[in-house]
């Protein structure tokens, strides 16, 4: 098949790069412009300079719809379009255009976890497992019908990180995989339930704000859903922005004010969790590292030279 690809960031490249080592022709190449935004950078392996690299022409857009970019998948005659990871929303002219229309391949086990950073939010709600969804895509983002799923599990220390690795190699099998099921005619789409949907905003700076009174088991997973090269998870001490780079949930229960910094426990520092955290019932937070706005990281043990005061969300 003739196959034009909209892509961007590593989930793009990985896409293109299985299209360009299957059995079917890649005929143009649509990605966006390099990025300033924090999440934008991370993950950046060009989508641009691998088409370049095979002679596959390309064009950038920061959104689709101009006449120009409409004139040029008309001239490419695609059968199919396949995308990853492009940031906007497509019109029906283009995602209706090829005759098998467009193929959309996104980083969570649909219907839950549509929109953006899927594995982030995922590892933040507990989730047992995560995956790559190739699906039909329609008017609505995320939701039209699933061909293909992949999943993996979470284990009990994975990092975002660890699960955005996982994840992105399920890419290259799920899209060759789909391709075929396409263009042998045994493709079967299984609509959407939406009653299980869930759709997630672009993740910013305040997603990352640590509120103390979360419990400790659910502040353990959000800092592990905030791993580097992710911004990190982030408090304040004494009016300084304080990310936390590792912690882990004590063993003992400790009562008081969400936010103290209140003992030793084992390597680390426990910080008071929990919205009722007065009554004593409940674990806190075990900082062990932690890093400065100077990007200098530090054991919490020896950031925290004394114990008391407070962890705010605010300076």
């Amino acid at each position: 098949m003739r196959v034009v690809m909209f892509g961007y960031q590593t989930w793009g490249h990985r896409t293109l790069r299985a299209l360009l080592g299957s059995g079917h022709e890649v005929v143009l190449v649509v990605t966006h412009p390099r990025s300033d935004h924090a999440y934008e950078k991370i993950w950046s392996d060009s989508v641009a300079d691998l088409a370049e690299q095979h002679g596959v022409p390309v064009l950038l857009r920061n959104r689709p719809g101009d006449d120009e970019l409409l004139g040029a998948l008309k001239e490419a005659e695609p059968d199919i379009i396949v995308a990853n990871n492009w940031r906007t929303w497509l019109p029906p002219e283009i995602f209706d255009l090829p005759p098998h229309g467009t193929l959309n391949i996104h980083d969570s086990l649909l219907p839950a976890y549509a929109g953006f950073s899927p594995l982030i939010w995922a590892l933040i709600n507990g989730e047992k497992q995560v995956g790559v969804t190739a699906h039909r895509m329609d008017a609505e983002l995320d939701m039209g019908d699933i061909l293909l799923q992949r999943a993996v599990p979470v284990g009990p220390a994975d990092t975002a990180t660890d699960l955005f690795h996982r994840t992105v190699d399920l890419i290259g099998p799920i899209v060759t995989d789909a391709l075929d099921l396409i263009a042998s005619g045994e493709a079967v789409w299984t609509p959407q339930d939406r009653s299980r949907s869930s759709f997630f905003h672009k993740r910013s700076l305040e997603d990352s704000r640590i509120d103390w009174t979360w419990p400790a088991e659910d502040l353990e997973r959000f800092v592990r859903a905030q791993s580097d090269p992710y911004p990190n998870a982030f408090t304040h001490h004494r009016g300084r922005r304080l990310r936390i780079v590792s912690a882990t949930v004590s063993q003992g229960r400790y009562g008081g004010t969400p936010g103290r910094i209140f003992i030793r426990e084992g390597d680390g520092v426990v910080v008071v969790a929990g919205a009722g955290a007065r009554s004593g019932r409940l674990p806190g937070l075990v900082v062990k590292r932690v890093r400065t706005e100077d990007g200098t990281e530090h054991a919490a043990t020896d950031y925290f030279r004394t114990m008391g005061g407070y962890l705010t969300d605010r300076p």
